[in-house]
């Protein structure tokens, strides 16, 4: 096991309501149970001696492959020995996943297709974090480790001799050609209630229900074009990162990964943000996903209806999955961070910021998934919306921290001003179109006035650009989506202008940094590399522009960029490297968006 393996070698199983990440050398590194923000069962990741891991591992000096099964989430690790080829084969069953569930599943099948290989195995649970003990009771047909409030129990088909290592497991076995073992690992609280004995039928079964059912949810999608299994696979990810009995995606199913080795911005990330679960309406949409993109509707909708935050505002930035407000950050100081990564961070101090684009991006969903559906908007939820749009009259106004959560203090961000300008502007069309009551006049000034507003004051004349606030110069790559909410032509000389400037300046050989932090001091301890989000927005905005032969090249080059598995990070970094939280949504959504968007247009053009 090497002690902090590459962010990006990293594939992901899940069962819609918590995700492991499984490192190329066969690694369960990252964890938590019973759902995505609880605390970890296995945190190697973030500190290898103290976070806990559950390896299978081959005796070669080849390094292993890793694949997924075509449009699923089975993941294959692959031991390349000298006395023949081993597999481990792992996934969660997905089981119900409406309701929250107390236990779940990870399943670990071994299997030699050629000759011989002997496989070792440690289970090392680490239960809150690392911070909390565990006793080990080793019965005839399982294995029982115990933490105050959680359990794991391990059950085992096949010849796996366990040996104890201390409070831990090892296990030996050695497989010929065709013969396989199974080991399933159930996670969850101490009730009393008996884990079901495990039989080779049963794993069998399992294996084919989840199979099963992750073709049927591909086969749903009606997308059909160039780029088939890169969308199939952003697809597949968004929906493991939503936890289904809520609808609610998480940003990552990770914490702490860093946007720099060794710098501070090491963000708790498994949470649900309002601006990343909007976005993600349209590219569900997009691919048929009505019954998604109105789960996150519908959770949306509760929030507004709701009213509950710490902030005082309608609506707060992010909240737990299950519409909690309370995200209180701390530190694990007891975690040397992955590759010495410090501070690791849990929860999310950002929650409470004032951003006020997630009101646009908010309206932008409901009215998207209205429009998809052609249904009107119930009663209930449009005076929710419409009570939430008359207070943004008075409140658009109004300095904050903007989109990417900078900690250097409220300002005047342009991007907030243009999402305010498209909520009133959305607000106005569906009152209009299903003849719900509004005060459209005050909505329609205020939507005016925000226009005139950053016409003037987020417009450069020295830099011929829209820039990122008020009385500034610095560029801002969250712009790029100026003409997707139609507030600009995508071809007015000032959005060609602006989209010039950050060519020159945001983006470097078609990946695109969000902004410069020299330039613009966000108040945080070191730098950060390209955010792959914005280099699909870049895409987006060159096919509107009509600039389809960039923008390919673009998307395509962005491709590359994605791990072996077809999975993205936060960002990319000066090397190529995948940095920050594995994977995320956000940046698998404006993959889908892109595509779809380079799609409709080259069909259009022949």
């Amino acid at each position: 096991m090497r002690r902090y393996p590459a962010i990006a070698d990293h594939g992901l199983v899940g069962d819609l309501q918590t995700a492991a990440l499984v490192s190329s050398d066969g690694t369960v590194d990252w964890l938590c149970a019973p759902r995505f923000d609880l605390p970890s069962v296995f945190a190697s990741l973030l500190d290898h001696d103290r976070g806990g891991h559950f390896t299978v591992s081959a005796d070669t000096q080849r390094p292993p492959v890793q694949l997924y099964l075509q449009d699923t989430a089975v993941l294959v690790t692959r031991f390349l020995t000298e006395a023949g080829v081993g597999e481990v084969v792992d996934f969660m069953p997905v089981e119900h996943p409406e309701s929250p569930a107390a236990r779940h599943r990870l399943v670990r099948i071994l299997r030699v297709t050629r000759g011989r290989v002997r496989f070792s195995l440690e289970c090392r649970p680490r239960f809150d974090y690392g911070r909390a003990g565990h006793r080990i009771d080793v019965g005839e047909d399982s294995i029982h480790l115990d933490a105050p409030g959680a359990r794991a129990v391990l059950q085992t088909v096949g010849p796996v001799a366990w040996s104890r290592d201390g409070d831990d497991v090892r296990g030996e076995l050695t497989l010929d050609q065709d013969e396989f073992a199974t080991v399933v690992l159930t996670m969850g609280d101490t009730d009393d209630a008996p884990v079901p004995p495990l039989t080779q039928a049963a794993v069998t079964t399992l294996y084919e229900e989840t199979r099963d059912f992750w073709h049927a949810w591909v086969g749903r999608s009606r997308y059909r074009g160039r780029w088939q299994d890169m969308v199939n696979r952003a697809a597949i990810t968004l929906k493991l990162l939503t936890y289904a009995p809520t609808g609610a995606p998480v940003a990552a199913p990770t914490m702490g990964l860093p946007e720099q080795i060794g710098g501070g911005r090491n963000w708790d990330y498994r949470y649900t943000w309002v601006r990343d679960g909007s976005m993600s309406v349209g590219a569900l949409l997009g691919l048929g996903y009505t019954e998604e993109a109105d789960a996150f509707r519908r959770w949306l909708g509760d929030r507004l209806r709701a009213g509950r935050t710490t902030t005082g505002e309608p609506l707060q930035i992010m909240y737990r999955i299950d519409g909690d407000p309370e995200l209180p950050e701390e530190v694990l100081d007891h975690f040397e961070g992955y590759c010495g990564s410090t501070p690791v961070l849990v929860g999310n101090g950002a929650a409470g910021q004032l951003q006020l684009d997630i009101y646009g991006e908010a309206v932008l969903a409901l009215s998207q998934a209205v429009e998809d559906v052609g249904e009107v908007p119930p009663y209930d939820g449009w005076q929710a919306l419409s009570g939430v749009l008359d207070w943004l009259v008075k409140a658009w106004d109004r300095p904050d921290e903007g989109i990417w959560e900078t900690r250097g203090g409220q300002k005047d961000f342009t991007y907030s001003r243009l999402m305010c300008w498209a909520a009133f502007d959305r607000g106005i069309r569906m009152a209009r179109d299903f003849a719900r009551p509004a005060d459209i006049v005050e909505w329609s000034t205020a939507r005016d006035d925000i226009l005139r507003q950053v016409m003037e004051r987020g417009w450069s004349t020295r830099r011929r650009a829209f820039v990122q606030r008020y009385e500034d110069t610095t560029l801002d790559a969250s712009l790029l989506l100026m003409p997707s909410v139609g507030f600009v032509s995508p071809t007015d000389p000032r959005w060609l202008s602006t989209l010039e400037a950050m060519e020159d300046e945001l983006v470097s050989d078609s990946l695109v940094h969000r902004y410069d932090p020299a330039a613009s001091p966000d108040g945080l301890r070191g730098s950060e590399g390209t955010f792959s989000l914005c280099s699909f927005f870049y895409v987006d905005a060159l096919v509107q522009a009509g600039q389809l032969g960039p923008a390919r090249y673009a998307f395509v080059k962005m491709l590359t960029y994605a791990n072996y598995a077809g999975l993205f990070a936060e960002e990319v970094g000066p090397t190529g490297e995948q940095l920050g939280n594995f994977p995320q949504a956000f940046t698998h959504l404006a993959l889908i968006t892109a595509a779809l968007s380079l799609d409709h247009q080259m069909d259009a053009v022949g």
